[in-house]
């Protein structure tokens, strides 16, 4: 039987493009629809470079509101307004979404949050500790120890009987492993090999934890210059752009 889930890894590097790779982004398809987790600053370019078409994506959720996880939803919003896109987009994040959005549309085209929108737009603020359905999707927010001006999630998606955990950017801690415990598949940063980064995760911590975590599959993602130079060394596979895997 095919797998219900499908997840492209779009953009698997960190904010600082290191390895020249692109910023995060996850698209997921399942039966309904297409799913963005996160959507970083180069994601409309991952999503043409991958023959996507964005006006096909339904729903973007966010782990947090750093640019390189949020900065290519003006990117998007624009590019289904001059693409004549129709279809409705929901972009669901934590508390301050809908400002950091605003004020991000008009930092970078001024006079863009305000236009008479050809699709319908909605912008979700979910609730620490709480569950949002994105179309077919329940996505569970958890708060982690990432500080980007708002509340940080991982999130633990479910949908058609799989279950898809994705850490966003944090420091270990147990609302983590909570958000991963028993996935069929955990995306996991590893900023660093050993080097220890406040509010982000080294991969000597990670593979420490990934026994009691009990996730099936774990690959790891936003990858920086101490990671990509000892990938050979990780306890778990390491993404590239571009790798597609069945959930």
């Amino acid at each position: 039987m095919a797998s219900p889930l499908r997840v492209r890894f779009l953009g698997t590097g960190d904010a600082f493009g290191t390895g020249g790779r692109l910023q995060a982004c996850l698209c997921v398809d399942g039966p309904g629809g297409r799913l963005l987790l996160d959507c970083g600053a180069s994601a409309l370019i991952a999503l043409k470079r991958a023959r996507l078409d964005p006006a096909s994506v339904g729903w973007v959720c966010l782990s947090h509101l750093h640019g390189d996880h949020f900065g290519g939803i003006p990117f998007l919003i624009l590019d289904g307004q001059f693409g004549r896109r129709e279809a409705p987009l929901a972009v669901a994040g934590p508390p301050g979404t809908r400002t950091r959005i605003t004020e991000a549309m008009e930092v970078l085209f001024p006079g863009s949050s305000r236009v008479v929108r050809r699709f319908p737009l909605e912008l979700i603020e979910v609730a620490p500790d709480t569950s949002t359905r994105l179309g077919p999707a329940t996505v569970q927010a958890f708060p982690v120890e990432h500080a980007s001006g708002a509340l940080a999630y991982a999130l633990r998606l479910e949908w058609a009987g799989r279950t898809l955990a994705y850490s966003g950017d944090t420091g270990w801690c147990e609302a983590l492993a909570a958000a991963a415990r028993g996935a069929d598949l955990f995306v996991c940063e590893a900023y660093t090999f050993e080097r220890q980064i406040r509010y982000h995760l080294d991969h000597a911590t990670l593979a420490a934890r990934l026994g009691g975590i009990g996730a099936r599959r774990v690959i790891l993602t936003h990858l920086g210059p101490e990671m990509l130079a000892r990938r050979a060394e990780a306890a778990a596979e390491c993404a590239d752009d571009g790798l597609t895997v069945d959930v």
